[in-house]
């Protein structure tokens, strides 16, 4: 996607509405991250606007948090218990903490924001860098084989279709750059919008090679928050990393 810049997908108009569509599995998520936090002190990888981040810290989690947007930061803020989590403003592929945590996560594909195979690389020695000897990573990301289907490697997808507006995602799929080009498109009397992303995808195995560059190794691997079975058919991966 010509002059992408990762600003325009989490800038104010997406901070203002990103909470209006929740996934539906973030409490087992949070459930999930509490386990494995074992107390804290935990790190959230882009914690936007604290939507695993705040319910987190709320079952008694010493939580910080890196987030590359300010305007997802401010919507954190503004919420109860928001204004109580130090955020550092940063790519969380480099940024330095001056903590060590015994759970450092990223969720919800956010790793794959990273658009280069250095940079993931990079956030997996930053996080190493920044765990305690007992410390996980924690990484939830979808698996790459839908796109391996796809014709001509593009689609288009009804998001939503409603009397006054209809959504839909526009995706082209770079197979040797591994790079999926995005834009959800909304259509409406008001006119039209535009909401583009681009990803850099991983397969869980080159994942694993990631990690084991930066002294990590694979401990546990889920199809799910809930402890599913990590199958052929698994549309997303709950990957956790220690020393």
């Amino acid at each position: 996607m010509n002059d992408y810049d990762p600003m325009l997908s989490f800038g104010e108009e997406v901070a203002a509405t990103y909470d209006e569509s929740p996934r539906g599995d973030e409490a087992a998520c949070v459930a999930f991250l509490e386990r494995h936090a074992r107390g804290g002190p935990a790190l959230e990888l882009a914690i936007g606007t604290g939507r695993i981040g705040l319910p987190l810290a709320a079952r008694g989690v010493r939580l910080d948090g890196i987030d590359l947007s300010p305007a997802m930061v401010a919507r954190l803020r503004a919420k109860p218990g928001g204004d109580q989590i130090p955020v550092t403003i940063g790519d969380f592929a480099a940024v330095a903490v001056p903590d060590r945590y015994r759970l450092i996560y990223v969720v919800f594909n956010t790793l794959f924001n990273l658009l280069t195979q250095d940079d993931q690389v990079r956030c997996f020695e930053n996080v190493a860098a920044h765990l305690t000897d007992d410390g996980v990573f924690v990484v939830e990301a979808f698996v790459p084989t839908f796109l391996m289907r796809l014709r001509d490697n593009q689609y288009v997808d009804a998001e939503a279709i409603e009397i006054g507006e209809v959504r839909l995602d526009v995706g082209r799929h770079d197979l040797v750059r591994q790079i999926l080009d995005e834009s959800h498109v909304v259509l409406s009397r008001d006119g039209v919008r535009l909401y583009p992303i681009v990803t850099r995808y991983a397969w869980p195995s080159e994942l694993d090679l990631m990690a084991r560059i930066a002294g990590l190794r694979l401990t546990e691997r889920w199809g799910g928050w809930n402890d599913e079975p990590f199958t052929a058919d698994s549309r997303l991966h709950i990957s956790v990393y220690a020393r």
